[in-house]
Order: structure tokens, then C-alpha cells, then sequence
């Protein structure tokens, strides 16, 4: 289930350089099929929007407009959570809006300032929340009401006017709890797109999902692909790859904890790494049971 290195052995240089080698889909081809959703969102707007959400998510929808999720829809999935849901979704939002706001005081007055030089120029420096962005909700592999919470309440806090969030809804299902948490963040609209061409939508705009000034949030490779190609006609805020941790364990340490870290990177993706680090044979040892014990209850202890 779990491969050990040891420093003490002759090849271990060689494996651990083997784990930096990310084996999975040719990127290239990969690169490739981005760059024609792209061509084609740019050229035909909706009509491949709706062809390629009914591919890629294997859908059958006939309109557009199937593929706008109505508020009233996000405010059912929020009332219709279980109790205990709704209480660490709130517990969530309430935390990292103080946070945010905190943030945008300790920047306060700072941020804006002019003066006039002696040739009578106004100069300065003017900081405003943007006129629109744009959110990517994992929804494929996995669902993050996470990812909504930690990208639309900064651009909330910091006065951006309208916030879109496209996910992706797999043979038509999206996520209540992600959907509950765009309605307690107050997303202006929600689409259930995912992909490059979600990606390509939000960054041209189309008759159906509005252009924006910047796209944040994670996804797979495709839509890191297509975020990065795309950078420069948009904003974005990083391309990620596939996520990885790196934890560093003592004898003082618990190992649920350290295996509760590995479960939360290791479950987004195939490619994902989730390593430890120790002195101590012991330590390794009673993380390897912890996880044998644990994985089962794990419903993506498959990946």
C-alpha cells in the first residue's frame, strides 16, 4: 500500500529522484486537446460549451441554459444539508472572512495614496476590488466546498463586484455542499461547467457565462493547462500541479495526525504524492497502521 525508503540502503538515491517523475497522461496530448477547446469556445461560443460539457461530463442536455444553476437551487442545497454540515461550513466561512478582514485592515490606508508634483500631475496609486472573477470548483474526481470558501470571501472582502463559479457536474449531479457553499458566500452566479472549456468560457466570455478579469482555483490537468494558456488574456492566480505534502515526523508526533495529512492531499488526484520524512523506524511503522486502519473507512481510498 505504501512504499518505504530507506536512507541507509545503496538505491536510495535513485528512488527517491524517482519520485519527482510524474507518471500519468501524455502531456502533450494533453496540451494539444486544450489548445482546440480553446479554439473552439473563442470560435463557437455556447454551441461547444454544450457539446463538450455533455462529452467531458457525460450529459444530455439539449440547452445552454441547462447549465446555469438558479440561486434557488444553491439556497435549497444550503437548507437541506445535514446539521453538522452546515455548522463546519459556517464555522469555515466565519474564520476566513475575519481573516480576509483583518487582511484588508492591516493594509488599510496604505494601499491608496497621490500626491501632486510640482508641475501640477496627480500621482499615485489607486487599489480596487476587480469588476469580476471567476471561480473553478473541482467536481469531478472530488468536491471542495473549500475552494469556494477560500476564493469567493477574499474577493468578496475586497470588493469585487460580481463572482462567478463554474464546477463540473458529472452526469448532471454537482455537489450540494459545494453548492450550499456558494450560497452562504454570496456567488452572484453558478454554472455547471468544468474543464478547459471552462476555463476558455470564463476567460472570453460567451452569451451564456460572462468574461472575467481573473480566474482562481484548482482543477485537474486540463484546466491547469488551459489557465495556462490562457494567462495574459486573463488573469489567474497560479498554474498548480498535482498536489503533493511533504511531512517531516518525531516521536512526539500523532499519527492520525500525519495520516489525516496524507489522506487530504492524497485523495485529489492519481498523481498526487503524500510523503513522510522520519529519523525514527518507530514513527513510520505506527503511520503505515494508522493507515491500514484507517483507508477503509475512506470513500476515495481508491486513488
Amino acid at each position: 500500500m505504501i512504499k518505504f525508503l530507506d536512507s541507509k540502503k545503496k538505491n536510495f538515491y535513485e528512488e527517491i529522484s524517482s519520485l519527482g517523475v510524474l507518471y500519468g497522461e501524455n502531456t502533450e496530448n494533453i496540451s494539444a486537446s486544450v489548445s482546440k477547446i480553446i479554439a473552439d469556445i473563442e470560435k463557437a461560443g455556447d454551441e461547444k460549451l454544450l457539446e463538450y460539457t455533455n462529452l467531458f461530463d457525460q450529459r444530455n442536455e439539449v440547452s445552454v441554459d441547462s447549465l446555469i444553476i438558479e440561486k434557488k437551487t444553491l439556497e435549497a442545497a444550503y437548507l437541506g444539508l445535514d446539521a453538522k454540515i452546515k455548522k463546519a461550513l459556517q464555522i469555515a466561512h466565519d474564520r476566513v472572512w475575519f481573516y480576509h478582514e483583518r487582511q484588508l485592515e492591516a493594509c488599510g490606508s496604505g494601499l491608496n495614496w497621490s500626491y501632486e508634483d510640482d508641475q501640477g500631475n496627480v500621482l499615485g496609486q489607486l487599489v480596487r476590488g476587480m469588476e469580476r472573477a471567476g471561480i473553478y470548483v473541482p467536481g469531478g474526481k472530488a468536491a471542495y466546498p473549500s475552494t469556494v470558501i477560500m476564493t469567493a470571501i477574499p474577493a468578496r472582502v475586497a470588493g469585487v463586484k460580481e463572482i462567478i463559479v463554474c464546477v463540473p457536474a458529472p452526469r448532471g449531479v454537482c455537489n450540494k455542499t459545494v453548492l450550499a457553499a456558494a450560497h452562504l458566500c454570496g456567488v452572484d452566479r453558478v454554472f455547471s461547467i468544468g474543464g478547459a472549456q471552462a476555463i476558455a468560457a470564463l476567460a472570453f466570455g460567451t452569451k451564456l457565462v460572462p468574461k472575467v478579469d481573473k480566474i482562481v482555483g484548482p482543477g485537474n490537468l486540463y484546466v491547469a493547462k488551459a489557465k495556462e494558456k490562457l494567462f495574459g488574456r486573463v488573469g489567474i492566480d497560479m498554474i498548480a500541479g498535482p498536489s503533493e505534502v511533504v511531512i517531516v515526523a518525531d516521536e512526539t508526533v500523532d499519527p492520525l495526525w500525519v495520516v489525516q495529512d496524507m489522506f487530504a492531499q492524497a485523495e485529489h488526484d492519481e498523481l498526487a504524492q503524500a510523503i513522510v520524512i522520519s529519523a525514527s523506524q518507530n514513527v513510520i511503522d505506527n503511520v503505515r497502521q494508522t493507515i491500514e486502519e484507517n483507508i477503509k473507512d475512506e470513500q476515495r481510498r481508491g486513488i
